[in-house]
């Protein structure tokens, strides 16, 4: 090899007015949403660690660092070798930040130095990839993109990005948004390695991923477990029962091991938590995030791991949580009637979820008792999700964890009958009630995805009991081409409507009220968007509709029996409009309400 040169640089220091090249050979860009999910939880909770509520951004220059590895580059052309997935989804988290900045007038004109170069009115972006301009474009621009077509490199990078819209902390946009980029730029940390030639790029590659095979966290766990067990057959037994597992498991995901063991750790033995305050140091339950591994090996007396038979238990244990975990990710993945509240939970991306439901479990719980548990504490979490949201609380990941740790812990190990009373004591003690909050709960930037999948919720409880076939999973899943999105039923002409309210803020409140909102068919919504009413209720009645928007025409009440059935066993105030108001919207909110109070309830909680 020729002359390696390689230096500690920030991430402005990488991409800031600096254009990069990726050979045609290695430009898929494969990064899902677990891969995002990550990256945004650990920035943001580094971020966090430092961060105290009032900081200005001078204060940024005192928090520490953040390290993200290596990159290799060749000197030539300046191709990325290694730390494209990295610098690419980096680059989205800078034109999120950059959006969200735009909408609040504010404005850092290094974050887009550290996007895009612009002469003579061109937009080059610096990781130039020619294929993936018209979709760069559309993001920075905050406008929708069609994906439909396209090759998988660009539906990764747009669902990426979809991704960290819905996964970026709310805290950190409403608190501290240029701190956050500050730190970001300054703060993050690399390796650069840049060799003369592409072939030495490669080189170093080959020989930084393959010399060595560094052991996981996983399979420093399993060494040192085995290691504590005495007889060679035991040892020999518990180590087929461990591959096994890891096996099943990684069905999942490749990392999916390591996640189900931090998840089972903190919900079974941790104690601790590091307390939200600024020079707060880390306990059990953040330990085990970063080293689990080595959080086991210090803490063996405490969980119970003394004997050679204590660690051939923990092992076993290890197994029976480990395929409980395995239902749980795969009752999230797919909608099971029996289970719905679990994906209910998934489809509003709650990622605690799995880490409250095997706290709840105890080793000697039979199938039976499991299965009842997941439904239980699903159906706690679905009521705790929706109290949050309709008080505009975040439930990010990291607003709610100790909260969240706090419960888990309150409910290890209880049988059921116990642990029916435990949620229901925990849903009095935060005076959970959703109803009663409905009142005045409007979609805004937060607001609107949870509304989303209400709507879609309400939408298939009515299917449902109207003797029609629930096309729930239909109605949430963003990966079709045209997914189901929020429809105003009011048109946004306040000069429409300007006899009725008496002021354009008035008219505002009302437009974005819950009971305005039903779901409909993205590429439908954006056709009836300067509609009037009267035009908009003949395709909500029609096939193009569903039937929350159908019930606001006359049509659905002579045709379906069914449906009026239920609505009079439910003494709901269904009833068709010949024009849409402020006198209708407040009947509406009285029937949403009356649903929204059957499907999130108390009584889910009694057994």
């Amino acid at each position: 090899m020729k002359k390696i040169d390689g230096h500690p640089t920030t991430l402005k220091g990488l991409l800031l007015n600096t254009k990069y090249s990726i050979h045609y050979y290695q430009r898929e860009y494969q990064w899902q949403r677990k891969q995002i999910e990550e990256m945004i939880e650990d920035l943001t909770s580094e971020f966090l660690n430092y961060y105290q509520a009032g900081d200005n951004r001078i204060s940024v220059k005192d928090y520490g660092a953040y390290f993200m590895g290596s990159v290799v580059l060749t000197g030539r052309d300046n191709a990325i070798i290694d730390g494209q997935q990295r610098l690419t989804s980096l680059t989205l988290v800078i034109m999120f930040l950059l959006n969200k900045a735009k909408e609040m007038f504010l404005e850092d004109n290094i974050l887009k130095g550290m996007v895009f170069s612009e002469a003579f009115g061109q937009i080059s972006f610096n990781i130039n990839v020619p294929e993936r301009e018209e979709c760069l474009n559309a993001i920075f621009n905050n406008n929708e993109y069609e994906i439909e077509n396209k090759n998988e490199s660009i539906k990764n990078i747009y669902k990426a990005y979809k991704n960290i819209e819905e996964i970026f902390p709310e805290e950190i946009i409403e608190n501290c948004l240029l701190n956050f980029g500050d730190w970001l730029k300054e703060k993050v940390c690399f390796i650069q390695i840049v060799a003369d030639t592409e072939q030495d790029a490669h080189k170093v590659f080959v020989s930084m991923n393959d010399r060595g095979l560094s052991l996981t966290p996983a399979e420093m766990l399993k060494g040192f477990l085995l290691s504590e067990i005495e007889d060679d057959k035991e040892r020999e037994k518990c180590n087929a029962l461990w591959k096994k597992t890891i096996l099943n498991l990684k069905e999942i995901d490749v990392k999916e091991d390591e996640t189900f063991i931090k998840n089972w750790l903190r919900a079974q033995y941790a104690e601790t938590i590091r307390e939200t305050k600024k020079g707060a140091i880390n306990k059990d339950f953040d330990i085990i995030g970063t080293e689990f591994h080595k959080w086991v090996r210090d803490n063996k007396s405490r969980i119970g791991l003394k004997t050679s038979k204590d660690f051939i238990e923990f092992i076993s244990y290890f197994n029976k949580y480990a395929n409980v975990y395995i239902k749980i990710r795969n009752y999230e993945k797919r909608y099971e009637s029996d289970f719905k509240y679990v994906y209910y939970n998934s489809v509003d991306k709650f990622t605690l979820q799995e880490q409250v439901i095997l706290s709840s479990i105890d080793i000697e719980d039979s199938t039976e008792v499991i299965n009842k548990k997941i439904d239980l504490v699903s159906k706690f979490l679905d009521l705790y999700i929706h109290s949050r949201v309709v008080l505009y609380k975040s439930n990010d990941y990291n607003t709610v964890k100790n909260a969240i740790f706090t419960i888990t812990k309150r409910i290890r190990n209880l049988n059921i009958e116990k642990l029916s009373k435990e949620l229901i004591a925990i849903y009095n003690e935060n005076e959970i009630n959703i109803v009663e909050n409905l009142e005045n709960f409007r979609v805004n930037g937060y607001t609107k995805k949870y509304i989303r999948n209400m709507l879609a919720r309400m939408t298939a409880y009515i299917e449902e009991m109207s003797g029609l076939t629930s096309n729930y999973t239909d109605y949430v899943n963003r990966e079709q081409t045209h997914p189901y999105d929020v429809e105003h039923i009011t048109p946004d002409h306040y000069e429409w409507f300007d006899k009725e309210y008496s002021s354009k803020e008035e008219f505002d409140g009302y437009r974005n009220n819950f009971a305005d909102l039903i779901i409909l068919k993205d590429h439908i919504n954006r056709s009836l968007n300067d509609k009037e009413y009267a035009y908009k209720v003949k395709t909500y009645e029609s096939a193009n509709g569903n039937i929350l928007g159908a019930s606001l025409g006359e049509a659905v009440y002579l045709n379906n029996t069914e449906f009026k059935k239920f609505i009079k066993e439910k003494e709901l105030n269904f009833e068709y409009y010949e024009k849409f108001g402020k006198n209708e919207i407040n009947k509406r909110k009285v029937l949403y309400k009356k649903i929204c109070n059957i499907i999130w309830n108390i009584d889910n909680l009694k057994i």
